[in-house]
Parts: structure tokens; C-alpha cells; sequence
């Protein structure tokens, strides 16, 4: 019989809460693995904001539109936005080991902090925007709102803000595949072959099945009620809401297997190459190195900036 390890009374009181439903505070005392945790998430989840803006950047001067062109700009703005919103939830988690957002930006550049699979991806066209748009924002929300009932106040209450901002962005994406499957062949076979270049990152979107993961992050986060549901649990949900509507626009999803379980309303599909994902997420992308040097870039250049404004906040 294996021995549970021993809790401290704090600890045990600090689970109490948890069960109770109750919500962690910045000041409040909280295990170090809590901590831990919190930082790695939600800087994962910040510097993917900010490296998700890269893609459709590529595509704000040459949007077919003037309102297409002023749409894009917008939301290249949030996205950022959401990024320096949730930086600043991390940084204020980090002060007690004496880091700063800083430190983030520097583990990015060095490899040590990992951001979403498909901003490491290449778009080539302006369907790619679409698809950003309205599929992978549509799996952010699913993934953002699970953790609106996050444990931890402040990044729940970020998140209200954020959920919100990406529905509109979720309209923006969907408006442009709309407006492309309605067009010309040309149009629609661009639609299509934009979907079927993303499908497999959309499927990674969640990261790898429990049986790999549920014994490590996934079951510390759901005991901590830091997320609510598994990797799996997100990608059937994501199936649930977008196979229907994707093949009412006459795309067709590259996966034959596909198919929903009449009895248990389960997902049936062909897995993608998680080999590859492990690539990816390893600055092993097809636009990693770039992207990542053209943000390391821009930070620095930025840096005289952030000086002047240091100065000024502390005068």
C-alpha cells in the first residue's frame, strides 16, 4: 500500500477552501506547488497572446479591405492587450521568488517557456486569418471559459475581459470564411485548403491525451481547481460545437474517420502527430524561429521605453 504524503494543517486548510468553492486572492497564503503551477499556466497563456498576434500582424497591410485592414489592426491590438493583462496576474504571483515580467520574456526567448502550438505556424494566405479567427480563437474560449471558474481570482477575472474581447474575434474569423465560402472557386478551394493545413494544429490546440498527462499537470490543476476539465474533455467539446458548422460551409474536414458515437454522442478520430507537437512547442515550427526573433527584437528595441516609464511610475 502506497503511503499519501503528509500536508502541513495550512495546507489541509488551504484545500478545505478549495473544496468549498471558495476563490484564491494574490495576498492569500497558498502551497508553493499552487504557485508554481498558476505561473507556469498563466504564462503560458500570456506570452501565447502575445506571440498569437504575429500571424495575423503578417496580414494587416495586405487585408483585401480598408474595413477588413482596420478590423484585423483591432484585434492584433487585444491580443496583445490580453497578453500584457495576464502578464502582469503572473508577475504579481512571481514577486515573492523576486522575478518580474522580465523574467517571462526571457524564458520565451531562451526556450524555457513554451506558447501555443499554432502560433508557430506559417499563413499563407488570407484564410488563414479566417481560420485563426474563427477556429482557434473558438478553441481558446472553450479552453478560457472552463477556466473562468479558476481557483485563482485575479486570472479569472482577467479572463472575463478576455472571453469577452475574443467573441467579438470569433465573429471577425467566422465573418471571413463566410465571405470566402460564399465567393469563387478560387475563394472557397483557398477556405479549404486553409482548413486542412490547420486541422491538425487545431487538434493539438489542447494538448495531449490524459494518458499521458493526467498523472502530472492535469491532476494537480484539476485538484487545485485550477481547470475543470481534461484535454480530451475540451477537444470532444470543441468537435461538439464546430464539425457541424465547419461542413455546413461545404468544407470538408480532412479526417474520414470522423464521426460522433450515436449512444454516447462521443467523438471518434484520427490523432495527430504528437511527436510533432513536441516539435512544435520546442520552437521547432515552421515559423518559430522567426517569429520568436522578431519579438526578441521588438523587446529590445522597446527597452528604452519601458526605462521612461519606470522612472516616471516611480517619481
Amino acid at each position: 500500500m502506497s503511503q499519501q504524503p503528509l500536508i502541513s494543517d495550512r495546507e489541509a486548510y488551504f484545500l478545505e477552501r478549495l473544496d468549498r468553492g471558495d476563490r484564491i486572492e494574490a495576498d492569500d497564503w497558498m502551497p508553493e506547488e499552487y504557485r508554481r503551477q498558476l505561473v507556469r499556466l498563466i504564462s503560458i497563456h500570456a506570452v501565447s497572446e502575445i506571440m498569437g498576434a504575429l500571424p495575423e500582424k503578417e496580414w494587416v497591410p495586405r487585408a483585401p479591405t480598408l474595413y477588413r485592414k482596420l478590423a484585423i489592426t483591432a484585434k492584433v491590438q487585444d491580443e496583445v492587450g490580453h497578453g500584457q493583462l495576464l502578464i502582469r496576474v503572473a508577475e504579481d504571483l512571481m514577486r515573492p521568488w523576486g522575478k518580474t515580467r522580465d523574467d517571462i520574456m526571457e524564458d520565451l526567448f531562451a526556450g524555457r517557456l513554451k506558447y501555443h502550438n499554432v502560433f508557430h505556424m506559417a499563413t499563407p494566405t488570407w484564410a488563414d486569418a479566417g481560420i485563426i479567427g474563427w477556429l482557434v480563437d473558438g478553441a481558446a474560449v472553450i479552453t478560457q471559459g472552463m477556466s473562468l471558474s479558476c481557483s485563482y481570482a485575479p486570472y479569472a477575472r482577467a479572463l472575463q475581459r478576455i472571453v469577452e474581447e475574443e467573441g467579438f474575434h470569433i465573429q471577425h474569423g467566422e465573418s471571413i470564411c463566410l465571405a470566402l465560402a460564399e465567393g469563387t472557386p478560387m475563394q472557397r478551394a483557398m477556405l479549404q485548403d486553409a482548413l486542412t493545413r490547420w486541422w491538425p494544429a487545431l487538434l493539438m490546440f489542447f494538448g495531449p491525451p490524459e494518458k499521458s498527462e493526467l498523472s502530472t499537470n492535469q491532476l494537480r490543476n484539476l485538484r487545485y481547481r485550477i481547470r475543470s476539465k481534461t484535454n480530451e474533455e475540451l477537444r470532444q467539446r470543441f468537435f461538439s460545437k464546430y464539425v457541424h458548422r465547419i461542413r455546413s460551409l461545404g468544407l470538408q474536414i480532412p479526417d474520414r474517420t470522423l464521426a460522433q458515437d450515436a449512444v454516447t454522442k462521443e467523438w471518434h478520430y484520427q490523432q495527430p502527430d504528437w511527436d510533432l507537437f513536441r516539435q512544435i512547442v520546442n520552437n521547432h515550427g515552421p515559423r518559430s524561429q522567426e517569429r520568436l526573433g522578431l519579438r526578441r527584437t521588438t523587446y529590445e528595441e522597446g527597452a528604452w521605453v519601458r526605462r521612461m516609464a519606470a522612472q516616471a511610475s516611480s517619481v
